[in-house]
């Protein structure tokens, strides 16, 4: 855990609280850790100088360098990013947190980002209302970039590859770990999830070809409901550390099928897509375009992951607590294949 410093902190909450602050007190909580990042929050009292006291509460995101697989510099992107104008790139409506302090302790391959703590709605709690108007902020915002090539954007230097999705569905596919267990004998997953995980992989060829025709954007990629949070109207996305280059629907993808709300993973299929595509054509025509391959995408980028998941189910737990958990992807995949079925 970083240890905090009372002459970093008081000129950090100086400029959060819009006065000088002479000293603070602080207690740290961990928020989630895992192996991306350590993110705590901050709370106290700040000493002003005239007396005052005001309480106040931030978070801190350390991260320390690791290499993620075929993007190796993920690790300071997030830091790169707010060290940049990116933020100006955002509406009042869709944004990321605010950051009032980020830096880089080149020696330890480490950055430090103390951004605005946000206090809203996320994760499983998110409403179908709540995903599509995400879907369509998103939509607005990828559009704008399209259309505008913001030289903010342009003169970005550390963004995730275009072929970064294509590159992991082959990583996944090579590991035969997870491809031979589809194909075996002795899977347990039903054989019409194994067979649209089959085809999938028979027809990749043509589907990355599909795909490659669709506009090339800026994609979040990592657009899951626990980035995600809904307050005072407005969606506020966290966690920008996997972002670049990629093709239109590729986040709505992750909105959908990335641990989310299984039950109405069809109806928010339906829902999302069109607020999407909605949301998008506010700054650039996409009318041509009638094959929008997000559930091939789903597949891509979910399938195998969801095969391990289920293998890996319930390692050291209780035997209820497996059972649980392969039953939850397999209803994952079941959903999925009910999307490409129309049930």
């Amino acid at each position: 855990m970083s240890e905090i410093k009372a002459e970093t902190l008081t000129p950090i909450l100086s400029k959060m609280l819009g006065t000088k602050i002479n000293c603070a007190d602080f207690q740290t909580k961990t928020l989630h850790g895992g192996t991306v990042g350590n993110v705590q929050l901050v709370t106290g009292n700040a000493q002003t100088t005239d007396g005052g006291t005001l309480p106040y509460i931030i978070v801190l995101k350390t991260q320390k360098k690791w290499e993620r697989y075929s993007d190796p510099d993920s690790w300071r992107r997030e830091y790169d990013f707010y060290k940049s104008n990116f933020g100006t790139l955002f509406s009042e409506s869709f944004r990321w947190p605010k950051c009032y302090h980020a830096e880089m302790n080149v020696e330890e391959n480490e950055t430090q980002i103390w951004m605005e703590y946000i206090d809203g709605i996320s994760g499983l709690d998110l409403t179908g209302d709540m995903y599509e108007r995400a879907a369509k902020e998103l939509g607005r915002f990828q559009g704008k970039l399209y259309a505008e090539q913001p030289d903010v954007l342009q003169n970005l230097t550390n963004l995730s590859k275009v072929d970064y999705m294509k590159n992991f569905y082959l990583h996944y596919r090579s590991w035969n770990r997870v491809y031979d267990y589809i194909r075996s004998e002795d899977c347990e997953i039903p054989k019409h999830l194994c067979n649209m995980l089959i085809d999938i992989d028979e027809a990749s060829d043509e589907i990355f070809n599909r795909i490659e025709k669709l506009p090339v954007v800026l994609c979040h990629r990592d657009f899951w409901v626990a980035n995600l949070f809904y307050s005072d109207g407005k969606t506020i996305l966290m966690d920008w550390d996997t972002t670049g280059w990629g093709y239109l629907g590729e986040d709505i993808a992750s909105l959908i099928a990335d641990e989310a709300d299984v039950e109405d993973m069809v109806e928010y299929y339906r829902r999302c897509i069109p607020a999407y595509y909605k949301g998008f054509s506010e700054y650039a025509d996409i009318s041509h375009i009638t094959d929008n391959c997000v559930y091939e995408m789903i597949l891509l980028m979910f399938g195998y992951r969801l095969v391990e998941w289920y293998m890996d189910a319930g390692s050291g737990n209780k035997l209820q607590e497996t059972v649980d958990e392969r039953s939850l992807h397999i209803h994952t995949l079941q959903k999925i294949f009910e999307i490409r079925n129309g049930q």
